[in-house]
């Protein structure tokens, strides 16, 4: 199974970037899809479902305003529109498919821009992970993929004394994410595949960063540690310019 996630800032305006034509030669099984900015009517879906995919969404109460979904090959046997926590899924940012083998969640964590903002942030982010570690119980085998908006270690920021104060590289976001990681027992699958810096998933409109690779890697591809023998290869997609984010890649050897 090859998923592919991409925080697209805007579906509708990543169609028109051509979004729909590279997706046709990267051809995953399951495209995961963040900050779609849109309701599902808003959005001419025909390009993907004349190649074969089916949409799914959770898209924000709010108009234009964050949203996930996910796009698939393979029909699913159960679809999940949010959590069940009524103040996270009114933002529209969590929706699960359930396969055979295993659940692919596709999650748009918040950003923490000013101080409100990261106080929810850091809520969303335990309320998630406790969500998580019950769902492991009767769905142990998870692909979560999304924009988590943190930058776990120095090697995935571009300039991590300059913006070790800056929200998305903060002491307690870095720590959440390594005790996300550790109590649900999921494994960065990039990081299990690539151990060299400089491989980011987005970069600021300003100051040419994108082309001077100066980014940040914040959207991840976590997979359950009972899949790790399944885990065939990961990757980040940078030639992708549809966003200021990228599209992260990972492939799995399931037994049909």
């Amino acid at each position: 199974m090859k998923i592919i996630s991409y925080n697209v800032n805007g579906i509708r305006a990543a169609i028109t970037k051509g979004l729909v034509d590279w997706l046709t030669s990267a051809d995953p099984d399951v495209f995961c899809v963040q900050e779609t900015k849109a309701q599902e009517e808003q959005v001419d879906t025909s390009g993907f479902e004349a190649l074969g995919y089916t949409a799914y969404w959770h898209s924000a109460e709010k108009k234009g305003y964050s949203g996930v979904a996910i796009f698939s090959k393979i029909k699913p046997n159960h679809v999940e529109i949010g959590t069940g926590i009524d103040y996270i899924d009114r933002e529209g940012r969590v929706i699960r498919l359930d396969f055979d083998q295993l659940s692919v969640i596709s999650l748009y964590l918040p950003s923490g821009s000013n101080v409100d903002r990261i106080e929810f942030k850091m809520q969303f982010c335990e309320d998630f992970k406790s969500y998580i570690r019950e769902l492991k119980i009767s769905h142990p085998n998870l692909v979560i993929c999304g924009d988590y908006n943190i930058c776990h270690e120095a090697i995935d920021i571009h300039d991590p004394i300059r913006n070790a104060k800056v929200s998305g590289f903060l002491p307690m976001e870095r720590e959440w994410l390594s005790n996300f990681m550790e109590e649900c027992k999921m494994i960065d699958s990039f990081r299990y595949f690539v151990k060299e810096p400089h491989h980011y998933s987005w970069w600021t409109y300003r100051a040419n960063a994108r082309n001077n690779n100066k980014g940040w890697r914040i959207d991840y591809t976590m997979v359950s540690e009972t899949l790790k023998d399944q885990m065939k290869r990961a990757a980040i997609l940078p030639e992708a310019k549809h966003s200021d984010h990228c599209p992260i890649l990972i492939e799995l050897n399931l037994e049909s």
